[in-house]
């Protein structure tokens, strides 16, 4: 098994990162449109997104995105609406590196830093039918809290999305 040395992503590796995402990420399971990826991981330069990203020698082998963000408000327990959360983005490693818990490794790096930053909760969705993404998830300890249509976003399978939930505590 390969050691993969992980850490934050910087600037320069945007470039690298979109790679990685549209080439690894594809299936029937993942929204992955080229635009709102590049924009979306391009945020690394302005600190609005993070990223943990996984290195064997010099080729990228997985990254997990992060930010915080309120948009999950109506999930927050009464009294926290609108309080800032963690939200997991996107979750990829190369195909040759699948197998080997890396993408377990980097989604706990990320829950690392949120907490870190004081997050009390992360959330992170997916195609309700992904299973690899459900496993990974419950692995991490992340609980199902809503399951709903969205065909624009989800067009296989049952067209739904699951949002899940972890509980964490901030470092003091």
């Amino acid at each position: 098994m390969t050691t993969h040395q992980l850490r934050a992503a910087r600037p320069e590796n945007i470039a690298e990162i979109v790679d990685l995402i549209l080439m690894h990420g594809p299936n029937p399971w993942n929204w992955l449109p080229p635009d709102e990826v590049a924009r979306h991981v391009g945020q690394i330069a302005t600190g609005a997104v993070e990223a943990v990203v996984a290195w064997d020698g010099s080729a990228l082998q997985g990254v997990v995105t992060f930010c915080q963000t309120q948009d999950f408000a109506r999930y927050q327990p009464e009294g926290r609406a609108g309080e800032t959360h963690g939200y997991i983005c996107e979750a990829v490693v190369h195909r040759d590196a699948v197998g080997q818990g890396l993408g377990a490794r980097l989604l706990a790096a990320a829950l690392d830093v949120l907490k870190a930053r004081g997050m009390r909760e992360v959330y992170i969705d997916r195609h309700e039918e992904n299973a690899a993404s459900a496993g990974m998830m419950r692995k991490a300890g992340f609980t199902v809290i809503d399951t709903f249509p969205e065909p624009a976003k989800r067009p296989h399978g049952s067209g739904r999305t699951t949002v899940c939930r972890i509980f964490i505590v901030p470092n003091a």
